[in-house]
């Protein structure tokens, strides 16, 4: 048996592989691993390790003729042909729950940095223009009585909401289903995607990337937003058409964007990074050590369960 992992992943996976005598090997350089050899390297394997970075698409699934499974090192799978795996008996697995707190902790860091201005702050410091208080520095917007719009109300959109009572926000959800759970936790109310825009002082994106939520939240959407809200995303970079959000912002149509994923990532369109009013970080959602340890341990009991010919834990079909 032997295990291809396409990027080094926390040492603790290691340490797994090695305490159930697996072989394993892997891309030692910190970037992303060239698509040749990727196609060499998945020949041979028993179990591929895969991160959002690389593209699973039928021509490297016809590689992996040993293959039996696919655990991708992320809770999101979009970067896999899900279909095509099936079709050629291939387990396909995802780390979902383990980075649900980490990734909501960061969307209410986003949302509070965005609420008070902290980045404009903490520019005008840097470069020294901070010339003493005002009464009207920087003025920003409390939490307390808003309402707080959560798109998507699974595992961390519902752990967002949470959160985000705690604030004293009024939570709408949207999602295909109703949350039973989060309205008993927190009063949330399940409204349409057109009314949670229309009404949400902070919208918040939990949704994965799939045909349809692709461009999701596109001009005609934007444009239902109020000129004070607040919008952020954590979920996948395409669900938001950034072309029209540029257009948005440049028309003063919101009051603040924060964003941890981009459309064309690691790309980013030049024209966010000139708003002062739009945070971007470099997709840090699952970055703490719990996190991603949690996640690797995950990925791996995943693969060594599949290659001992039991159940895998977290299977996306």
């Amino acid at each position: 048996m032997k295990v291809f992992i396409t990027r080094e992943i926390p040492e603790i996976a290691f340490k797994l592989l090695r305490m159930n005598k697996i072989p394993f090997d892997y891309f030692k350089e910190d970037k992303p691993i060239p698509r040749k050899l990727l196609l060499q390297k998945v020949k041979n394997c028993d179990a591929l390790i895969s991160l959002l970075t690389e593209k699973i698409d039928k021509e490297l699934i016809d590689e992996m003729s040993k293959c039996k499974i696919i655990a991708n090192y992320a809770v999101g799978y979009n970067n896999i042909d899900i279909n095509y795996a099936k079709q050629k008996k291939i387990i396909v697995t995802n780390t979902p729950d383990v980075l649900t707190e980490s990734t909501a902790d960061l969307t209410m860091t986003l949302a509070l940095c965005c609420a008070r201005r902290i980045i404009e702050g903490e520019k005008l410091l840097r470069n020294r223009k901070f010339k003493g208080w005002k009464p009207k520095l920087l003025l920003g917007t409390e939490l307390k009585n808003k309402n707080f719009g959560i798109i998507g109300a699974g595992r961390i959109g519902s752990a967002v909401a949470i959160r985000a009572k705690s604030f004293g926000t009024n939570i709408i959800y949207y999602d295909n289903k109703r949350n039973l759970s989060i309205e008993k936790r927190t009063g949330a109310k399940k409204v349409s995607l057109k009314k949670l825009l229309g009404n949400s002082d902070i919208a918040s994106i939990h949704l994965p990337l799939n045909n349809k939520t692709y461009h999701l939240i596109n001009k005609d959407r934007l444009n239902l937003m109020k000129k004070s809200a607040i919008l952020i995303n954590t979920s996948r970079g395409e669900i938001i058409d950034e072309i029209a959000l540029i257009k948005g912002l440049r028309n003063n149509n919101l009051f603040a964007v924060g964003m941890d994923v981009f459309e064309n990532e690691p790309k980013i369109n030049p024209a966010l990074l000139k708003f002062p009013n739009v945070l971007v970080i470099p997709h840090l959602g699952s970055a703490t050590k719990e996190a991603r340890d949690g996640m690797a341990i995950l990925a791996v009991k995943n693969v060594i369960n599949v290659l001992k010919r039991k159940p895998p834990l977290t299977p996306v079909f």
